[in-house]
């Protein structure tokens, strides 16, 4: 469902410690071992807590679930990841820093990047007073025809 994550090695956790000091956080283990997971191998990839959690437990690593959730937010916090939500209940967490579209497949509840050639939003309402927009997420719900 989700594409595969990064392996723990040598230079995957050179790239989490590099990354990790870009957004001026501490590199704990526990915070290289799931930046490693994320970014190591450079790729951009969408999760939710709950599979970079099993990607832990894949890589042998004992982290518990509420340690992903918080690394998450603090990793968003920073500036290294965006959260994407898809409804209520669920929440991806996206490598790719760049404004760009999603699709979300409905039958497979995998989060893509979509192209955003040709995506023009235009209309946005005015922000109340004393605010500002400071993002538009586009997610595009799709599933496939039966």
């Amino acid at each position: 469902m989700y594409d595969a994550l990064s392996t723990l090695t040598p230079a995957t956790l050179d790239r989490a410690t590099l990354w990790l000091g870009r957004g001026g956080l501490r590199p704990t283990r526990q915070r290289q071992t799931l930046a490693a997971l994320l970014i190591g191998d450079g790729g951009h990839r969408h999760v939710t807590a709950e599979s970079l959690f099993a990607a832990t437990r894949d890589a042998g690593e004992k982290v518990s679930l509420a340690t992903v959730y918080n690394t998450l937010k603090a990793f968003c916090d920073a500036g290294l990841l965006n959260e994407v939500s898809v409804d209520g209940a669920r929440s991806y967490f996206d490598t790719r820093m760049d404004e760009h579209p999603h699709f979300f497949w409905e039958d497979t509840a995998e989060l893509t990047d979509a192209p955003s050639e040709g995506l023009q939003i235009t209309g946005l309402p005015l922000a109340p007073d004393g605010t500002e927009v400071s993002r538009v997420d586009v997610v595009i719900r799709i599933r496939r025809r039966t």
